[in-house]
């Protein structure tokens, strides 16, 4: 793998280039705020014309896309920095952070609207020039839907949660845009002033709902939640794949952080291989890895598989298949 190393009692690390190109993600965060914006300035109108409890929640969501995009470009470009001194695992972490940040503006927003919908709800107000207003709404949302379609696109393709988090917000918001388009005119048509408020109320429940994930989301995160389970069989496929009568596997712990993913694992070999045939069969389980999952930074810890101090921490690993924590079949010369 690239960027090998061997480190101190006998951990064999690498490197992959994910990574590269990360910068220009930034683009996408351009474009969101382009877009929020765009929606501002619509929504705004759109609540201005009409005096809509119901458009001015949209509005104020259109203004909490726009912080949270900034927060999203910020941190793109802090995850796309390269590990350095004192930052060994690299900087992708950051991601985590802006998308907390987001799920935190999501929450307090949802509070606002919902402030203004009970005030409204006890001081009704007729609705003036709904059609213009319902006309600018329904432009800002198909301008929200496009983008957060981009968003979430490449926010899959490229692993980032931040760009994934922002996608989700804005699909959010054209969701709860089309509700509050519909309610409006339910309005208009029938009359119910009080339908006004209580269409901003649903509307401030399902931004609250998308906050909470979003926060839960970049807590997990943050906390080295494990990587997902199709990418930890692939992990133990390939190691599988390189077990034989001599080489076995066990203890196998994984990690994401923001793009990057990390996993370290034991590998038993016969005590009596050189470093030179340790490291080459080292070499082709980490170019397996490679090419199934680029994003990964795999650890390898060699140990002898008959000396008893390979297995002291045997029973408090985590299984790699089975209860006996182990690629491929028995460990052998395991003492108890």
């Amino acid at each position: 793998m690239p960027d090998e190393g061997v480190g101190e009692d006998g951990v064999v690390t690498g490197r992959s280039s994910v990574g590269a190109g990360r910068g220009s993600l930034e683009r996408y965060a351009w474009v969101a705020i382009a877009a929020a914006l765009a929606t501002i300035g619509l929504k705004t109108s759109a609540w201005l014309v009409t005096d809509s409890v119901g458009l001015l929640s949209d509005a104020v969501e259109s203004l909490v896309n726009l912080v949270a995009a900034i927060a999203a470009l910020v941190a793109l470009r802090v995850a796309a920095r390269p590990a350095d001194q004192t930052h060994h695992f690299g900087h992708a972490k950051a991601e985590y952070f802006s998308a907390a940040i987001e799920g935190a503006m999501i929450a307090v927003a949802a509070l606002v609207i919902i402030w203004q919908s009970v005030l409204r709800l006890l001081d009704p107000s007729p609705l003036e020039e709904v059609g213009v207003g319902l006309t600018i709404s329904v432009i800002a949302s198909v301008l929200n839907a496009a983008v957060a379609v981009i968003l979430i696109r490449a926010g899959r393709r490229h692993r980032s949660i931040t760009l994934r988090a922002d996608g989700r917000h804005l699909m959010t918001d054209v969701v709860t845009s089309v509700g509050v388009v519909l309610g409006v005119g339910l309005v208009w048509l029938s009359g119910l002033e009080w339908l006004d408020p209580v269409v901003a109320l649903v509307v401030a429940a399902n931004i609250l709902l998308a906050g909470w994930q979003l926060l839960r989301e970049s807590s997990e995160g943050l906390m080295d939640s494990p990587v997902d389970e199709v990418t930890t069989e692939q992990i133990i496929a390939v190691l599988t794949d390189h077990s034989s009568g001599q080489v076995h596997f066990h203890g196998l712990s994984t990690r994401v952080s923001g793009h990057r993913m990390f996993a370290q694992v034991h590998m038993l070999v016969p005590g009596r291989w050189s470093v030179r045939e340790s490291h080459d069969r080292l070499e082709e389980i980490d170019q397996a890895l490679l090419e199934a999952i680029p994003e990964l930074i795999m650890s390898i810890h060699l140990e002898p598989r008959e000396d008893p101090r390979s297995y002291d921490d045997y029973e408090t690993e985590v299984p790699i298949h089975g209860p006996d924590q182990v690629a491929g079949s028995p460990a052998e010369g395991k003492t108890t």
